[in-house]
């Protein structure tokens, strides 16, 4: 469903992608993990067009995405979150989701017909005419979470979902983005540093250590590798 190959993108003389390559099979689950500094968001901005690629190939289902704007690889089946929540903090939550569907060809029943499932689903429906900013930090990742689902994505990207929310909501989101793949039909790239989410939902784990990546393979593997441990906790 997404593929990366030989991605590189710098920044005057840094160098923060060396060379990147990835799969995603269709409704799979990959985990990317890393020190901060190790390219993670910036492989996520590649894909989703906020950063343009020096070199390399990104493919969603076989189309080349990579330079494309933003709303061009979002209207394509790329979604986004992010490590603080961009939403419309003066619109309520059914209008932040009615937003991310102006541009399906759906009806307003349709529309909230959709709005309605992703509030229950995050478990805020009981705030759907609450504006975004009333809401925690968390709630307003189960937000940005439910506004890229309406849009019904072939690819969710998730840019640290756990970092700042409570145990509470942190499980709520792991139960939902298990459900991703099989009920929604997406693959999900999860970037976190929150390892043992990582390892309880992801397929493939890859490492990356200052724009390569380092180790890859299942949560045993990547556990047991010598340059993770070393790479996490030094030598």
């Amino acid at each position: 469903m997404l593929k990366v190959t030989n991605l590189k993108k710098r920044f005057g003389g840094l160098v923060a992608l060396q060379g990147v390559d990835l799969e995603v099979p269709k409704g799979g689950i990959l985990g990317i993990i890393g020190m901060n500094g190790s390219g993670k968001t910036t492989l996520l901005n590649c894909i989703n067009g906020i950063y343009t690629p020096d070199e390399g190939r990104i493919e969603l289902g076989g189309q080349e995405i990579g330079g494309r704007q933003v709303h061009d690889v979002a209207r394509l089946g790329v979604g986004r979150t992010f490590q603080v929540p961009r939403i419309f903090r003066h619109l309520s939550l059914l209008d932040n989701l009615d937003v991310a569907q102006q541009q399906a060809g759906r009806s307003v029943d349709e529309r909230y017909a959709q709005s309605e499932y992703w509030l229950h689903k995050v478990e805020l429906h009981r705030l759907r005419h609450n504006y975004a900013e009333e809401l925690s930090g968390g709630q307003q990742k189960l937000v940005e979470l439910a506004r890229i689902m309406v849009a019904r994505p072939k690819v969710v990207l998730l840019d640290e979902p756990f970092a700042g929310v409570n145990p509470a909501l942190a499980q709520l989101l792991i139960s939902v983005i298990r459900e991703l793949p099989t009920e929604h039909d997406c693959s999900v790239v999860l970037v976190s540093h929150d390892l043992t989410s990582i390892y309880q939902l992801s397929h493939h784990i890859i490492v990356m250590n200052e724009g390569a990546i380092l180790s890859q393979g299942d949560a045993d593997h990547v556990r047991a590798d010598p340059r993770v441990v070393e790479a996490y906790l030094g030598a």
